[in-house]
């Protein structure tokens, strides 16, 4: 490690801070059993990557079990050797992890699925435990103390606010470039809270850096390891035609005057489905599109690469390796288009609704009716989680939820006749879209949603199933008509016999 007078200068702008210098180990120790800490990182950009993997290293000599919040998923694989090691007794507000996932389903870790926009307010209000130590990667510190995060906000800002005690973890791999880039603005306690004054997607509202006093940190630990890059696939044939599809409904919505060319903000959700949606923006008619999202995928600069974006506003970035080599490299050419918020900021159901949010979200599965399961195989078994979704789905001027018509194959279908878990309720969802086609349920009743969503998004045998099992349902009458004893017929199918489709129509 550098730990030479020049970097420490350059890194640390505060001189008293520097005899806070420390190993990771050593930084660890503040942490103790029964402790919530809250770590940076949101979706593998920006998390601490020395202090936990040391903690992890701890907990596998002596009793050490901790609560852990986050922005969102760590990178690193810190969420599972923090799993691995016993050390997470509670873990929140989101995870990507599969050894923790196995974890959460066993039972072992205690999983709070949040809304990203509301675990700090939980936490400003003292309605969840408090946060003892908070563990925050930096590009560097301020004169004044202050920390500059490095490639994502997520809630670090309120964490290093509400805690007793920040550990800094100073990332000597990230630019100092990045600075300025950040736009912290905390609200304020109610009953005086102020409207979040942002009325345009590149509003700057905050400061660039979390302003805290000095004293409160405890340890500064130099790391040099890289974000983990993007686990994104590229586009496929499916992924493809669903951008497609998104395109020419955003090509009838212009035609009929309800948007322009410009359409409305754009948010996109994590992973490869609402990449490769963004992604297809680049070869429709759109000029001058914005974003307002949480974290800035691949798509993000590749639409700006082609001239097709203005603006974008995220809580992270988020890249694969070699386009975080192409941006990072020359972030100095975005600096001025970008900027990164906390979490409740950029996913503040107020200021979502404002701007007019059009929302692209996926889902695990979809019902006849338009409710969305986000999260839970078979209705049980934890994925990731709500992640901001819901904050963006609720309050979006169009609200859409992608996924491909068919999983495992075609063994199961992501349309089915009632979802086993209902993140997204059909208030909530107005655009539902697969390989397969689009279907627009604005303005419709349950029995019209119905007919909408298996004619336009289902792909055969089980769109003739779907019907059968809508004509069965109607015959007993109702708003939202079901057969009762068949709503989960096809989930309970594929526990059994590992296909939803009946065995005479052969797998």
């Amino acid at each position: 490690m550098h730990h030479d007078e020049h970097v420490q200068h350059d890194r640390i702008r505060l001189p008293a801070l520097r005899e806070r210098i420390t190993s990771a180990a050593q930084a660890a120790e503040w942490i103790r059993d029964g402790m919530t800490v809250g770590m940076s990182g949101f979706t593998r950009a920006g998390d601490a990557k020395a202090v936990p993997l040391a903690l992890a290293e701890r907990a596998r000599r002596e009793p050490l079990k901790i609560t852990l919040m986050t922005g969102a998923s760590l990178g690193s694989d810190i969420d599972k050797t923090l799993a691995e090691s016993g050390a997470l007794a509670r873990r929140m507000p989101f995870q990507a992890d599969p050894a923790l996932r196995a974890a959460i389903n066993r039972g072992e870790v205690m999983f709070v699925d949040q809304h990203l926009s509301e675990t700090v307010e939980l936490l400003r209000t003292r309605q969840i435990a408090p946060v003892d130590v908070a563990v925050i990667e930096a590009v560097a510190i301020t004169e004044t103390g202050a920390i500059i995060p490095t490639t994502s906000v997520g809630n670090s800002a309120s964490f290093a606010i509400l805690a007793d005690k920040v550990i800094v973890e100073i990332n000597l791999s990230q630019s100092p470039a990045l600075e300025g880039l950040h736009d912290i603005f905390i609200p304020k306690h109610r009953p005086r809270r102020e409207p979040m004054p942002l009325m345009n997607v590149d509003d700057r509202i905050g400061t660039t850096a979390i302003a805290i006093p000095p004293e409160k940190i405890v340890a500064i630990v130099m790391t040099e390891k890289m974000d983990s890059a993007s686990t994104i696939l590229p586009a496929d044939a499916e992924t493809a035609a669903i951008a497609g599809h998104l395109i020419g409904f955003f090509n009838e919505e212009i035609a009929q005057g309800r948007l322009t060319e410009r359409l409305m903000p754009i948010q996109a959700g994590i992973g490869t489905i609402a990449n490769a949606v963004v992604g297809g923006l680049i070869d429709g008619p759109f000029q001058h599109l914005s974003m307002y999202s949480e974290v800035l995928q691949d798509s993000t600069f590749d639409l700006f690469d082609a001239g097709k974006l203005d603006f974008a506003s995220g809580s992270s970035i988020t890249l694969s390796e070699a386009k975080a080599r192409q941006v990072f490299g020359d972030i100095e050419r975005y600096k001025d288009r970008l900027v990164l918020r906390p979490q409740e900021v950029s996913n503040h159901p107020e200021v979502i609704r404002r701007l007019g949010i059009i929302a692209i979200n996926t889902a695990l599965e979809c019902d006849i009716y338009g409710n969305v399961n986000s999260t839970h195989v078979q209705g049980t078994h934890m994925m990731n989680g709500i992640g901001g979704s819901g904050d963006f789905a609720r309050n979006a001027y169009l609200s859409v939820f992608a996924t491909k018509s068919l999983a495992k194959g075609g063994k199961i279908s992501s349309i089915v006749p009632m979802v086993a878990h209902v993140d997204h309720n059909e208030h909530d969802v107005d655009i539902i879209v697969t390989e397969v086609g689009l279907a627009d349920l604005r303005g419709l009743a349950p029995r019209e949603r119905a007919q909408r969503i298996i004619e336009n998004c289902v792909a055969e045998p089980y769109r003739q199933m779907l019907k059968d099992y809508v004509e069965e349902a109607n015959k007993g009458g109702g708003q939202t008509p079901h057969v009762l004893e068949k709503a989960f017929s096809w989930h309970v199918r594929y526990r059994e016999t590992g296909s939803m489709l009946p065995a005479a129509t052969g797998v």
